[in-house]
């Protein structure tokens, strides 16, 4: 007879800290849109900061930069600057959702590049996300000051799920074959760096810069980069794959809550449609998946 040893180490103190982790990614989309510079800008600047922040806080970050470490860094950066361009483009909520698409392309490429089986049963929780997937292109949105090209948002904000997707499987990759923890800090860390040299071409020159926008730049790379990864690291180790999983669910809900809250950003009725059938389809998966089937 087995014992449950990592629920039994777990904490409360642990599944704070994954909660907190939750709540500080989920304020990127509100954070993004209450700054004055543009996509390129955000993305550019926020990297800085993040890359400082992550070096400064994960001393395992620091080395280890292979090649692997590298392309891993390469789906993370590109998934940082879809979801900035895609949140200035388009509502939180639609960004938030259509970067929680990811499993459907994990499901698809993970037979190729990781040799993991797919399940009957996760193909169809595959179709109901795609489902989901296409009722943020169901209809017209209206563009508005906190969304002003909702298609193209929409677009950068599937290329982010796909792009999150490569991320999710390369971590993976690096946790299974190359050291665990300290592979992936430093592919955070590589992910931040390859973003900001993305953005950097289209980041200048800067035009009425306030000091409230350079404010929010340092909060979205110290805190809802940074700190919020050294309270997920910090949480994750005890407290079981299930639960923090549902745990991290926090961000997509909370998300589009902030900005409605921040900016008064309303979603569609298709959007919070879709939103809804790929958070049901995600739990479900999820608790199908911890009961081994």
């Amino acid at each position: 007879m087995t014992t449950a040893t990592p629920l039994a180490s777990a904490s409360s103190r642990d599944r704070l800290l994954v909660l907190a982790a939750a709540i500080l990614f989920s304020t990127g989309g509100a954070a993004v849109k209450a700054c004055t510079l543009n996509g390129w800008q955000v993305a550019c600047f926020r990297s800085v900061v993040a890359v400082v922040a992550i070096y400064t806080l994960f001393p395992a970050a620091r080395r280890g930069w292979t090649r692997r470490v590298w392309a891993v860094g390469l789906a993370y950066g590109s998934t940082m600057v879809f979801f900035v361009l895609a949140n200035k483009l388009t509502t939180a909520a639609n960004t938030i959702f259509l970067q929680a698409t990811a499993p459907i392309y994990v499901l698809l490429l993970s037979p190729w590049l990781l040799s993991e089986r797919v399940r009957p049963r996760q193909l169809a929780f595959m179709a109901i996300l795609a489902v989901g997937m296409a009722c943020f292109f169901v209809g017209s949105q209206p563009a508005s000051a906190t969304a002003t090209n909702p298609m193209l948002g929409n677009v950068l904000g599937a290329c982010s799920g796909f792009t999150f997707a490569l991320c999710i499987m390369g971590l993976r990759w690096l946790g299974r074959d190359e050291g665990g923890d300290g592979a992936t800090s430093a592919a955070v860390c590589c992910g931040s760096l390859v973003a900001l040299l993305m953005a950097l071409p289209m980041a200048f020159p800067v035009h009425n810069a306030t000091r409230t926008d350079w404010a929010i730049v340092i909060f979205l790379g110290v805190f809802q980069i940074g700190l919020a990864y050294a309270f997920l690291v910090r949480g994750i180790a005890r407290v079981p794959a299930l639960e923090a999983s549902l745990i991290l669910l926090a961000e997509p809900v909370l998300n589009p809550i902030w900005a409605w809250l921040v900016h008064g950003e309303t979603p569609t009725a298709w959007a919070l449609a879709g939103g809804a059938i790929i958070l049901g389809a995600t739990v479900a998966m999820t608790l199908s998946s911890n009961r081994g089937s």
